[in-house]
């Protein structure tokens, strides 16, 4: 037997008797259940075209953890490049070896991975900057996030645009556990925690597989749940000339929201809610 058959035999060996729990990768499981990429980038192609009368060409994605999101940028259109800024090397990794890998040489050449913070200002300017899946809200002072959305909006060329997504509602500032059923496995957002006085908020993810094991904590999330007026009243201070919030239609049929997004200053009191903020430099 050749060394490479023994060692494909010794890790079937090891993995015998495993949960599917103890096998899974948490960051696929995430991009599986949280994200949907194409409907992000559609949201941002469409929204900057209908702004600025063009396409926009080049983006940064702040805290692209796996890269997911970019790499759906880069293969819209060849035209297209993107930067990715995480602090966490180890997401990185993960991203370049499952989703970069992916791609093909001349995209791969068109995106730009940086094991950086989001706080260090970046002379590579770009059309569009995206702060998605709310994770922006790790910072949890008025300064501290008016100086994110300063070198975010620096960033930016003269007529570059700022996406970022918030979610409110009652139902969002109570402790509770929803879960979602795929056909392998059910995905739970655990808001474990709420201080109504501080705005701090603790949040689990958690997955259960079919075969009854369960990846607990697989993401923690340690932020503040900031609400609309304060994050328009912070882009405004921190320079950008205008924000506008995007929000969700409804599904006539259903009652729930119909993934189509529109410019509005007025929302609905539903329980809970998913929006976008766009504010032009």
């Amino acid at each position: 037997m050749s060394s490479d058959s023994k060692r494909k035999q010794q890790k079937k060996s090891s993995n015998a008797g495993a949960t599917i729990a103890q096998l899974a990768d948490r960051h696929e499981y995430y991009e599986k259940a949280v994200q949907c990429v194409e409907a992000e980038i559609d949201i941002v192609d469409e929204t900057y075209k209908s702004i600025r009368g063009k396409r926009a060409k080049r983006l940064r994605e702040d805290f692209c953890g796996t890269a997911n999101t970019s790499c759906e940028w880069i293969r819209r259109r060849k035209t297209n490049s993107a930067i990715g800024l995480d602090l966490d090397q180890s997401v990185l990794d993960w991203g370049i070896a499952n989703n970069l890998s992916k791609l093909n040489q001349q995209q791969r050449d068109r995106i730009i991975l940086k094991n950086s913070n989001v706080l260090i200002g970046h002379d590579d300017l770009v059309d569009a900057i995206l702060a998605m899946n709310f994770s922006y809200q790790l910072f949890k002072t008025r300064d501290q996030l008016r100086q994110y959305f300063s070198i975010a909006r620096e960033g930016l060329k003269p007529d570059g645009l700022f996406f970022i997504d918030a979610y409110g509602g009652y139902e969002s500032y109570k402790t509770v556990k929803e879960k979602t059923k795929y056909d392998n496995f059910t995905y739970y957002w655990h808001q474990k925690k709420y201080n109504p006085i501080t705005g701090d908020m603790l949040c689990h993810i958690h997955f259960k597989f079919r075969d009854g094991s369960k990846m607990k904590k697989a993401f923690t999330y340690d932020w503040r749940l900031w609400t609309l007026p304060e994050l328009r009243e912070i882009l405004q201070e921190a320079g950008f000339t205008k924000s506008t919030v995007y929000w969700e239609g409804t599904d006539e049929e259903s009652g729930e929201g119909n993934g189509k997004y529109s410019p509005t200053e007025k929302g609905d009191d539903d329980p809970s809610w998913i929006a976008y903020v766009v504010a032009e430099k």
